[in-house]
């Protein structure tokens, strides 16, 4: 990785601020986007190679200007990894319209931008990776968190069309990597109309294993790549015993997602930064368990 230009979207907290870490560790000139400037500042301002860029992944005109400056500054960009995302807890008929539309927009319409704003340059350079971080959750279906289903099946599809897409470009690689649940702030900072905090299902897995995923197809491209001891087995179970999974998974969401405390209805950081919530890492043991109150 050592002198190339990657652009990391989602780089204040989890799996983007790990693989920014793991980026720059490597020699990598990073990019860090995200949507608050003194969040990126705190968590991956303070390392060698990395330059922080406050931007919105729906904001096309934005991610553009990113992209122009990583050229202007260094002729060129490598690769690009999208780790963006915001979530909601909830029934659909419990979450408000607005919250929904977000949720899926940064996840579906985030990612498009990102393509529209990358693509030409990869294109003109004739290479380059584009890594798109999806999840589990874009390969199976769960209660009450619907709206990031929802993104994430229609993230995973829009990653397919373009795969096809570049099919006439053989030098430019659309890498899929999908985690199952991960020990980042994304749970606490969720959108809640569930009722109770949220939780991440055990195992869970460290954003440096997702980010070692990630360095790893930059350094040798696979069309996907899955993260997680029990994917492979939670995949199986949707696709050859629906009727099982739809038995046995709103008892196990119930008994292990919503495990903390009682909630009020909340956006969470679906609309704006919640900055003071912006980590490395999340709050949780590999069990699914809080480390902290």
């Amino acid at each position: 990785m050592s002198g190339r230009v990657v652009l990391v979207t989602g780089a204040s907290s989890g799996i983007g601020a790990a693989t920014v870490r793991r980026l720059a560790a490597a020699g990598a000139h990073v990019l860090a986007l995200s949507r608050d400037r003194g969040a990126l500042e705190r968590v991956t301002g303070d390392v060698p190679g990395v330059s922080v860029h406050p931007a919105d992944v729906l904001d096309e005109p934005a991610l553009r200007a990113v992209v122009q400056t990583a050229v202007d500054r260094y002729g060129r960009l490598d690769a690009v990894v999208h780790a963006a995302q915001v979530m909601a807890y909830g029934r659909i008929e419990d979450v408000p319209a607005s919250t929904f539309e977000r949720v899926v927009d940064t996840a579906i319409h985030g990612t498009a931008n990102l393509a529209r704003a990358v693509l030409p340059q990869l294109r003109a350079q004739g290479s380059g990776t584009f890594v798109i971080v999806n999840s589990l959750l874009g390969e199976i279906a769960t209660p009450q968190m619907g709206a990031y289903d929802v993104g994430k099946w229609g993230q995973l599809g829009l990653a397919r069309v373009l795969r096809l897409e570049l099919r006439d470009c053989p030098g430019i690689h659309l890498c899929t990597v999908s985690p199952g649940a991960v020990n980042t702030p994304i749970y606490d900072q969720a959108a809640n109309y569930a009722g109770r905090g949220g939780y991440p299902p055990p195992p869970v897995v460290s954003p440096e294993r997702v980010a070692g995923a990630i360095v790893g197809v930059l350094d040798h491209p696979r069309r996907h790549v899955e993260v997680g001891p029990v994917n492979l087995l939670t995949r199986l179970g949707f696709v050859l015993a629906p009727g099982v999974y739809e038995r046995i998974v709103g008892p196990m969401v119930d008994r292990f997602v919503f495990a903390g405390s009682p909630s009020e209805g909340n956006d969470g950081n679906v609309f704006a930064p919640a900055p003071q919530r912006e980590e490395p890492h999340g709050r949780w043991t590999r069990w699914g368990r809080t480390t902290r109150r």
